[in-house]
């Protein structure tokens, strides 16, 4: 054994030498089980944030502010449907990449420097790479689950005017993947949350508020209609609810555009946490 370990070197020895490692499959399978057992025991403190407030927001801004768009003629500037069912698609995206943003963050810090969870489960057979996309792979299921019970809510609201609703979903966890993805890699690399802290009142925050999530991004200046083509979340919202409304063949072109942007920001971010969660466990 002494031997074995001078030939697979101190870190290798240290983590078992003669241990079979599983699979990169198996081993992302270990790392999501873990983040789902976490969360069958923490899912309480998050209802407020997952589905009480967007339900909320969807009462107060599409039913209390949307009486008086609806009232001052606002179908029409909204391709004739109501404020609500305008608002109702663009707001379940928003809210799904907000609660997935928060899922990349606080329990990154707490992995490697808090709780140093991902320390402990890399001392394991475990490689990096599994347990950061088992971590992504349960942001993308908590995600999914968010949307879809949101969509329930917006569906006896009576604010679905397609079946289209139901895709709203998977673009909602593509634009959190697109959000949450970066946001670990980053978060990986900090100690504390004050940047975290900053990074939400001067970005997320604005880009909930300026993205389409509440009212057309044509109603804004241009360097910040640009800044909103900047950033995935407007794509997300833009898509989203061109999908609900059954308004996506009006202009192909751009749904596509959204599509692939999200898609590009999302792998890019996926890569960038796999290649973080390697140099932050491997050093």
């Amino acid at each position: 054994m002494a031997v074995a370990g001078q030939q697979l070197g101190p870190r290798a020895a240290g983590r078992g030498a003669g241990v079979p490692r599983p699979s990169w499959r198996s081993g992302a399978r270990a790392s999501y089980e873990h983040q789902w057992l976490l969360y069958s025991r923490t899912w309480r403190g998050s209802i407020f944030t997952s589905f009480a407030q967007p339900a909320l927001f969807l009462v107060a801004m599409g039913m209390g502010l949307g009486s008086y768009v609806d009232a001052g003629g606002g179908a029409q500037a909204l391709g004739g449907v109501s404020y609500l069912e305008w608002l109702a698609p663009g707001l379940l995206v928003s809210s799904v990449m907000q609660g997935s943003v928060i899922a990349a963050t606080f329990p990154v810090l707490a992995g490697f420097h808090w709780i140093r969870r991902f320390h402990a489960m890399h001392a394991t057979p475990l490689t990096p790479s599994s347990i950061a996309f088992g971590l992504l792979a349960w942001i993308v299921t908590r995600a999914t689950l968010v949307g879809a019970i949101f969509m329930v809510v917006i569906v006896l609201f009576g604010a679905a005017v397609t079946p289209g609703i139901i895709l709203t979903v998977p673009v909602a966890t593509l634009t959190a993947l697109a959000f949450a993805a970066p946001m670990a890699a980053y978060m990986s690399t900090q100690r504390d949350t004050s940047s975290f802290n900053a990074i939400w009142r001067f970005g997320i925050t604005p880009l909930f508020l300026f993205s389409g999530t509440f009212f057309p991004i044509e109603q804004l200046p241009e360097p910040l209609q640009l800044a909103a083509w900047l950033f995935p979340l407007w794509h997300g919202v833009d898509l989203g609810r061109a999908l609900a409304l059954g308004t996506v063949w009006e202009n192909p072109p751009l749904q596509l555009a959204h599509l692939v942007i999200l898609t590009v920001v999302a792998t890019a971010g996926v890569v960038a946490t796999l290649v973080m969660f390697r140099r932050r466990l491997e050093r």
